[in-house]
């Protein structure tokens, strides 16, 4: 079943956070989670990487348990038997997406949901899931907008602000914060 936390902030909202332990299922120090950096090609970008990080560390994830994982090739079966979620970064959505389609990334995703994995996209890490672009993962079908002042839901588009996040189980879909 598919599992996506889209959020604008990563965990800045601690309900997030909550959400994603009770769904993962074990104790954080058990969990085992892809962080995926690559949208991050901006200097503003790059310095937020720790912040996210933190996110998972915060939550009780030991560092050992965080894999970088660059986009840069697809990943086996045996990788990702052996993690629990891709924790995505926010940067530049089209860089990220065009690494995503080049290392057969929706390809992986779909098996990883097999696996009951959660994604969780932060930013650019969200847009790329939705219908910002041309050729996106393909998970909800309007544009979605982050960093905005308030939430906001249209025909065609979802605007959140960095204290919320989209929270996709299935079929479900429902606003966080």
């Amino acid at each position: 079943m598919n599992r996506l936390l889209l959020t604008s902030a990563g965990f800045e909202n601690p309900d997030c956070g909550r959400l994603f332990l009770d769904e993962i299922g074990i104790i954080p120090e058990e969990i085992r989670v892809f962080f995926i950096p690559t949208a991050a090609i901006t200097p503003d970008a790059i310095a937020m990487l720790p912040a996210c990080r933190r996110d998972l560390t915060e939550l009780g994830i030991t560092e050992d348990h965080i894999t970088v994982f660059d986009l840069d090739r697809p990943l086996t079966d045996a990788e990702l038997s052996a993690h629990h979620a891709f924790y995505v970064c926010g940067g530049s959505p089209s860089h990220l997406l065009e690494r995503m389609n080049a290392a057969g990334f929706p390809d992986t995703l779909r098996r990883a949901f097999a696996q009951e994995y959660i994604y969780v996209g932060v930013s650019a890490g969200s847009i790329v899931c939705c219908a910002n672009l041309k050729g996106n993962l393909g998970y909800h079908s309007k544009r979605l907008s982050v960093h905005c002042n308030q939430c906001e839901e249209t025909a065609n588009q979802l605007r959140l602000t960095n204290n919320q996040a989209l929270w996709i189980r299935g079929d479900m879909m429902e606003i966080i914060g």
